[in-house]
């Protein structure tokens, strides 16, 4: 009985290698009817070697293979039922079941096994490749930079790509994959010959979901047919959300419409102008003087340096810019501290001041502390300093209030830390009445031991969560924290610690009405094995999702994170890091080494204005450029899915001005993408590079207001060499970007070398950043 079991399961293998086609019927199955673009995916019939898990697709008379042979494997249960076929491979504890649906072929593979497991497919090889890491990229088999890449690069779908799909290009279609469970997933390059792909899943224990699988689909070749059957899948699962709906809920989310991204520095409470240094110079009492150094030596790291500037105070007439920054450090340093305040110095108190000491210092919030310490430092310098509410204006509430005037209506501000607001409520008070979102980076990521934090993000009240609440792998180790420092933060027990840090920065009364959370949509998740508090990737994400939905709901937050992933699409308005991920970290020359025309800076100023990290303009070796910014390989996969629903522009160390050899090209892809330039400004940034901001934010802003809430409905490449390339937005905006250096014609229109034309309905606009 045994015998004939197997010579009937093996006859059945035989016929279906010999390509015994299955199932074209039209299933019942239906697509969720939208109003977006349609695309017509092509029927198609397949054939499926069992054994080996090879599969053919036949269309058109064409024959492609969806999935090269794997090993040849025992097979058991094979079964076949009308456009169904299943079997099981008893030697990896894997069970498959394939059926061809209306327009696509259902793939699942399932572990039986309750052990640790994994299994390898599909195998895909083709002439190239549409990935949807960060925009989209388009890949040759045989570019040799990015195979270069993939050698030392395994590419985790979760993470590193933005959407959930891959495309294989052969001659005359394309060959879709639309991950369905989208954790525990690697994308594995090989890249001895032409460049092909095994796709790897993991069945980790402490998974209950032990299924993974595809839809399969057959396209035009081109990535707006890739793009829109995607979302179609995606708006059939109730997973799409545009702008404007999320906006009837917030009516903030409408001011990042023609906004750009704006990270404002000055880490100063006082600025060189608000000193009469001559006065400050001859007048500055001693005991002050060695309180604030005092302070400076016991409570600030780092600031030998500063505290010795008060030392060349009255040593002559004069006091240089040198010293005079140093200064404004120090003070700045000294009034964020609650130990600011001594009986024995501070006695000519204002009214206010009495207030806060009636009140008690230990019951004063950061902004009361703040203003409590310069109002101490008034008392003392008198007419040496300007009156309080002046101080910094200069470098902040200027700034913005000359933005404006210049014609910039639309913002969004970010701070690199809460502290920012503390020390400058005018600042953030002034950006609310101007119009602007104004909001703080937060990142809950990274936890460092107590007593040792590095940053404040990593530091929390609740000093158990670094024993208790941090990953363990499944190895039995902790996951190191960023930069190898610390720990990484279980997001299922982060949510009280949460909702304290938030509620103590907004009960001080800054108005910030948007939230920057690092990292939690870039799909840098990780299953927990702590004993005593498993989580799966799924649950990860889970609570990331729920802290967002938390600052949107409960504080009406205009809420962003660094990535912009697709699993966050519903939730999040914006995004940093789709259009140019952080890669600086990839190579010493741009990360470390000081020599080097590459290194992108430091994270410091001795100013307190922009790091030299975000101002300092470099150039990039040509490697570095074509994985990330060159417009032959990028294609706008992710604008083509959710021009409509996330706003997505750059991770914040690759600002628009930021690689001096690509800023006219960036600028036209900003318009030609849809993305939103962004810029690092202080007071001299601004001065500097004010033309230049005003004159593009302008041109892109009336454009991407106009496009905001529209489909990209077309994108094309014009050229064979890609320099020219073609969006379109809903059915009567039109974009004809030129990258090259020479002066083209499109369809009767010149457009000059780095210029793009606009059309606007009747309309034609020429743009030359």
């Amino acid at each position: 009985m045994v015998e004939l079991k197997k010579i009937i399961s093996l006859v059945l293998i035989a016929i279906t290698s010999a390509c015994v086609f299955a199932g074209c019927a039209k299933s019942e199955d239906k697509k969720v009817e939208n109003n977006y673009s349609k695309v017509d995916d092509k029927n198609f019939s397949y054939s499926v070697d069992p054994e080996t898990f090879s599969i053919k697709v036949n269309v058109d008379g064409s024959t492609y293979s969806a999935s090269n042979p794997l090993e040849k494997t025992e097979v058991e249960n094979y079964k076949k039922d009308g456009d169904k076929i299943s079997w099981s491979y008893p030697k990896k504890n894997i069970d498959v079941a394939l059926e061809k649906k209306d327009n696509y072929l259902d793939v699942k593979i399932k572990s039986n096994t309750k052990k640790e497991n994994s299994f390898t497919f599909p195998k895909v090889s083709g002439d190239s490749y549409m990935l949807p890491i960060g925009e989209g990229k388009n890949i040759p088999k045989d570019d040799k930079t990015f195979k270069d890449y993939f050698k030392e690069n395994e590419l985790n779908t979760l993470e590193n790509f933005s959407m959930q799909f891959f495309a294989v290009n052969k001659d005359k279609y394309s060959l879709l994959y639309i991950i369905e469970n989208p954790y525990n997933n690697k994308l594995i390059a090989s890249t001895k010959g032409d460049l092909n792909f095994d796709f790897n899943h993991e069945y980790p224990t402490i998974n209950e979901d032990k299924e993974y699988g595809f839809r399969i689909y057959v396209t035009d070749k081109n990535p707006v047919s890739v793009a829109k059957t995607y979302k179609n899948y995606i708006i059939e699962k109730g997973e799409f959300k545009t702008l404007s709906e999320k906006a009837e809920k917030n009516k903030n989310i409408e001011k990042l419409y023609g906004a750009p991204f704006v990270y404002f520095w000055d880490k100063n409470v006082i600025s060189k102008e608000n000193i009469v240094w001559s006065k400050l110079n001859k007048d500055m009492p001693k005991e002050l003087k060695d309180w604030i150094k005092n302070l400076l030596k016991t409570k600030v790291p780092d600031s030998s340096d500063v505290s010795s500037a008060f030392d060349e105070l009255g040593k002559s007439d004069y006091v240089n810019k040198y010293t005079k920054n140093r200064i404004v450090t120090g003070i700045s340093d000294v009034l964020m501290l609650k130990e600011f305040y001594n009986k024995d110095i501070f006695k000519n108190l204002d009214d206010q001041s009495k207030t806060y000491l009636e009140k008690g210092i230990d019951k004063l919030n950061p902004v009361e502390i703040v203003d409590l310490n310069k109002r101490l430092l008034k008392g003392e310098l008198g007419d040496c300093v300007d009156p309080v509410d002046k101080w910094n204006n200069s470098n902040t509430v200027d700034v913005i209030d000359d933005m404006k005037k210049s014609g910039i209506n639309n913002m969004w501000i970010g701070f690199d830390d809460w502290q920012t607001g503390f020390d400058n409520p005018n600042f953030v008070k002034e950006a609310n009445y101007l119009g602007y979102l104004v909001g703080t980076y937060d990142s809950y990521h990274s936890i460092h031991k107590p007593g040792e934090e590095e940053w404040n993000t990593a530091k929390f009240s609740d000093k158990t969560l670094y024993d208790n609440a941090t990953v363990t792998d499944k190895n039995g180790k902790k996951i190191e924290g960023f930069q190898g420092t610390g720990r990484k933060l279980n997001p299922t027990l982060a949510m009280p610690s949460v909702k304290e840090r938030v509620s103590s920065i907004m009960n001080t009364g800054l108005l910030f009405n948007s939230w920057f959370l690092d990292t939690d949509a870039t799909g840098e998740v990780y299953d927990d094995y702590s004993k005593n508090h498993i989580t799966t990737q799924k649950q990860d994400i889970k609570a990331r999702l729920q802290r967002m939905e938390y600052l949107e709901n409960d504080w009406n937050m205009v809420v962003g994170s660094e990535g912009g992933n697709d699993f966050a699409s519903k939730t999040l308005a914006f995004a940093h890091g789709i259009d140019t991920p952080s890669f600086n970290w990839m190579d010493p020359d741009m990360k470390s080494n000081k020599e080097s025309k590459y290194y992108f800076g430091k994270y410091y100023s001795n100013t307190g204005g922009v790091p030299e990290l975000f101002k300092k303009p470099v150039p990039l070796k040509d490697k570095y450029r074509t994985l990330f910014l060159d417009e032959k390989y990028t294609i706008p996969l992710y604008k083509l899915v959710y021009n409509d629903s996330v706003i997505t522009t750059y991770w914040w160390g690759n600002g628009t001005l930021k690689f001096k050899d690509d800023v006219k090209n960036r600028m036209l892809s900003e318009i030609l993408f849809n993305v939103p330039p962004l810029y690092h400004i202080d007071k001299n940034e601004w001065e500097s590079n004010k033309d230049t901001i005003v004159n593009h934010t302008k041109v892109w802003s009336d454009f991407s207001k106009k496009v905001i809430n529209k489909e990209m409905t077309n994108y094309k490449v014009l050229t064979d060499n890609r320099e020219v390339q073609m969006t379109e937005y809903g059915n009567d905006i039109k974009v004809i970007a030129n990258f090259s250096n020479k002066d083209v014609n499109v369809s009767g229109d010149s457009i000059k070398a780095k210029s793009l034309l606009i059309i606007d309905g009747n309309n034609k606009t020429i743009y030359t950043p």
